[in-house]
């Protein structure tokens, strides 16, 4: 029996449209809207963690100094350019004196002739003691004579005054010695204050040191304490880090580190944590430390970049997740967990950090379970996953 040539048209486009539907389906629940989200899973072990500290910080010396006038002057010269190595006492620049030799040379004046009435106010002494020896002498030969009614009781009275007159005048004239002498030590005095404004000009090194700015030259005018030239310490060269205030605990004097320098990639240097600042930054949230370099490197400059990693002890055995499983859902924190083929969000009380990628698992977690590190989407409680052993990034090869 020969079939109709329709029914046989029919009955093929039915197995096409059925074909498509089935490929349909296929495409929607392997791959579409419908297909499971691929994830690749983790599991819970125990362990202990090595915690570490991480921080970006800049090199700097523990010992700088800033050389300038004390007074308000014009820059007569400067000796040492920046590089240069000096010694202490080396003198490095100097101030105009304007003024200050002409003052001084009055002052050297003035005291000349302080001492010059000094000496005549010792001579006026002298002269008044002399006079009063008299004095006493005659009136003790006048009493003797009074004493044999030789004289009046008047005239024994004018020896008495006369006596009287010599101690005035000895005391007037140790007045005048002893006020010459004050004159001659407020002279001193301002000339020893003048000298050493005269010495300030003077800018010299304070210790050891290696000139790193020349802020001024010669001409240029300078208030009280600008700097004229700053130096450092070479061999006190520390790091100056800077550690997230949330991830600081444990930072102490006397941690290990390791320095990375921006200028040295791939080496690192030891060194130790050297004292932690009291007072942190609350713009940047961020605590201070100083990292003294074990030994000291070659090359270093001044605010240079660093990466430094403090080593903390190690922890005690606890459940160890990856950090990368932790994820947050409705504000809490936790984890995606394969139970009974099922997908389930656990909320976990999250312990110490690694450096490496784990953290600690103290709550919420058991041994052996096993939760999802990446998942390809977003997740949902009892969505359908697809486990497998890497995710491809999207548009990768398959």
């Amino acid at each position: 029996m020969k079939m109709n040539p329709q029914n046989s048209r029919r009955l093929l486009l039915g197995g096409m449209a059925l074909a498509l539907v089935a490929a349909l389906a296929y495409v929607a629940l392997r791959t579409g809207p419908l297909a499971p989200v691929k994830v690749q899973v983790a599991e819970v072990k125990k362990g202990s963690v090595s915690p570490a500290i991480f921080g970006i910080g800049q090199v700097e010396a523990r010992r700088s100094w800033m050389v300038g006038p004390t007074v308000a002057g014009r820059v007569l010269g400067v000796q040492v350019d920046v590089g240069e190595a000096v010694q202490p006492g080396q003198a490095l620049a100097e101030m105009d004196p304007v003024d200050l030799d002409q003052r001084l040379a009055a002052l050297d004046a003035s005291l000349a002739r302080a001492q010059s009435t000094q000496q005549a106010a010792g001579a006026q002494v002298n002269d008044a003691q002399a006079r009063r020896a008299l004095a006493a002498a005659n009136l003790k030969r006048n009493q003797d004579l009074a004493n044999q009614n030789f004289i009046s009781a008047g005239a024994l009275e004018a020896r008495a005054q006369e006596v009287a007159s010599a101690n005035a005048g000895v005391a007037a004239a140790q007045a005048n010695l002893g006020g010459s002498a004050m004159d001659i030590a407020r002279l001193r005095a301002e000339r020893a204050a003048l000298a050493q404004q005269r010495g300030n000009l003077k800018l010299v090194a304070p210790a050891a040191a290696v000139v790193t700015a020349r802020d001024a030259e010669a001409g240029t005018t300078v208030v009280a304490g600008q700097a004229v030239l700053r130096l450092m310490d070479p061999a006190s060269l520390w790091v100056k880090l800077r550690v997230d205030q949330g991830r600081s605990a444990g930072l102490a004097p006397g941690l290990v580190a390791r320095i990375a320098l921006r200028s040295r990639p791939g080496e690192t240097l030891a060194g130790k944590v050297a004292r932690v600042e009291a007072l942190a930054d609350s713009v940047t949230e961020e605590r201070l430390a100083m990292v003294a370099f074990d030994a000291l490197p070659s090359g270093v400059s001044v605010g240079e970049m660093a990466e430094v990693t403090l080593q903390l002890p190690a922890t005690a055995e606890r459940l160890l997740l990856p950090n990368a499983a932790v994820v947050q859902h409705e504000g809490t924190t936790g984890v995606w967990r394969l139970k009974d083929g099922g997908l389930e969000f656990a909320p976990v009380t999250l312990g110490v950090q690694g450096l490496d990628g784990t953290v600690q698992a103290l709550e919420g977690l058991s041994e052996g379970d096993t939760v999802v590190l990446y998942s390809q989407s977003a997740l949902k409680p009892d969505a359908r996953i697809a486990v497998v052993e890497q995710l491809v990034p999207a548009g990768g090869a398959k």
